[in-house]
């Protein structure tokens, strides 16, 4: 039986914001397989119901920010296969995200259709799950968008950076693929530069750390942006076949 009647019931639900907790309150009530719990039994089903619940709510929250560009990409769907120079038990511990909790990096290296794109997603599709806050973009894209924002003013610019540097993980795809401004590698450095020790970072890119140096033409700046990147990095090097080609042959062949 409620103690209290529905209007005033309904009223707390909405002024607490515990809409999970209330709906299963009012399900134990309705339903005596619950009248044998005690009271500590009964309080951990409803706390856990709204934590799962406000859980959920902001992987979802999450995952809308991320703005990945294949949102599906998922670490249980990684093609493991010989040649492919991934370890299955590595991208398991990745899956763990520990390397977010201490602020380090990933630098994935592959050639173009390799599937580095796919990887760096599927990673923050696991940190989205584990709660982690995460942005994905590409190099050219965000030098564009920062571009953009500079146009606008300090107060724009500042608030665009600020969506790149803020987020516990900062996915960057095709870094340094295309060349870029020396006023966006200063973008890239600042980036960079405040997220030391607060942040992740996951760099995909089809060419090595070393011809980075080659995309930035003061080697001052050069030495200090990669030297920040690769002191805390984890390499990736995801060698095999074109993974574009082997999933539209694997498509015909089942078709």
């Amino acid at each position: 039986m409620m103690l209290l009647d529905e209007t005033h019931f309904a009223a707390l639900k909405s002024r607490l914001r515990i809409k999970a907790f209330a709906d299963k309150l009012s399900e134990m009530c309705e339903d005596d397989s619950y009248d044998g719990l005690s009271f500590e039994e009964k309080m951990i089903i409803l706390i856990e119901t709204e934590v799962n619940s406000r859980d959920d709510k902001r992987i979802l929250a999450n995952y809308k920010k991320a703005g990945f560009a294949s949102p599906a990409a998922c670490m249980e769907d990684i093609i493991y296969m010989p040649g492919r120079s991934l370890d299955r038990d590595r991208m398991e511990r990745l899956t763990r995200c520990d390397y977010i909790r201490q602020a380090d990096h990933l630098v994935i290296i592959s050639e173009s259709g390799s599937g580095k794109s796919f990887l760096a997603q599927a990673l923050g599709n696991a940190a989205c799950r584990s709660l982690f806050e995460v942005r994905y973009t590409r190099h050219a894209d965000m030098c564009m968008e920062l571009n953009v924002a500079r146009t606008g003013g300090a107060v724009d610019y500042h608030r665009a950076m600020l969506d790149f540097i803020s987020p516990a993980l900062l996915i960057i795809d095709d870094f340094f693929t295309t060349p870029i401004s020396d006023q966006n590698v200063i973008d890239t450095f600042e980036i960079v530069e405040a997220r030391v020790d607060k942040g992740s970072m996951i760099l995909a890119s089809i060419i090595e750390p070393e011809e980075w140096h080659l995309r930035i033409s003061t080697k001052t700046m050069a030495d200090s942006l990669v030297d920040r990147i690769v002191q805390r990095a984890k390499f990736i090097d995801l060698r095999g076949p074109n993974m574009r080609k082997h999933l539209a042959q694997d498509t015909i062949e089942k078709s």
